[in-house]
């Protein structure tokens, strides 16, 4: 063999094992941005529990708080608002606008469940109402579901985001479309804080 031959096998050797690492970063990117997006999905179900439950607490509710109509509509709204934001985020969880608005329309749907409960502790029937002891409780369950599965989404993320910017997967999630995934996160401390339901 001669010097021209070794070159050129040296040569093709390094493109292999070139095209063989760059190939092991893309997947090892695509598995862990499929890793968060499963996270996701196990927001999207306990959240879709939740909205669930909030119209029949509403409707219970509503019986026994018909001078809070209000505050009634201002849950439902926010319910609504939350719902739909969710549905953006499901679509494609990788999309940091659509998670921050997500995190937001759960921010206004924390606070307005929040003033709810504190004006519910007036109504001393609604507050021995069955129904309405065993809404709040599966809402409570929901709650810290929600914040496991948030947890369990956010740590898939940043798994994903670390490996995403280090050297030298950095260049393959460059070249290759691999956006930064947003953490789901609650800005402020008080809504850091599921309702209160104590019935």
């Amino acid at each position: 063999m001669g010097t021209g031959t070794v070159v050129l096998l040296v040569i093709l050797a390094i493109i292999v094992f070139g095209i063989f690492f760059i190939v092991s970063i893309y997947n090892k990117l695509i598995q862990l941005r499929n890793r968060f997006k499963n996270a996701f999905a196990q927001i999207d179900v306990q959240l879709k529990r939740r909205y669930d439950l909030i119209p029949n607490l509403v409707e219970t509710a509503k019986g026994y708080m018909k001078h809070e109509r209000e505050a009634l509509e201002a849950v439902i709204k926010a319910r609504n608002q939350a719902s739909g934001a969710m549905e953006k985020a499901s679509a494609d969880p990788g999309n940091a606008e659509a998670i921050q608005g997500l995190m937001g329309a759960e921010s206004a749907l924390t606070g307005t469940l929040g003033r709810l409960f504190a004006l519910a502790e007036a109504y001393p029937d609604l507050k021995a109402n069955e129904n309405m002891m065993q809404l709040s409780e599966e809402l409570t369950a929901t709650e810290n579901k929600v914040s496991f599965a948030r947890q369990a989404f956010n740590d898939a993320v940043m798994a994903y985001n670390t490996a995403r910017e280090v050297f030298p997967n950095n260049i393959v999630a460059n070249n290759f479309g691999f956006k930064e995934a947003q953490l789901f996160e609650i800005k402020v401390e008080t809504e850091r804080e599921a309702p209160k339901v104590s019935f």
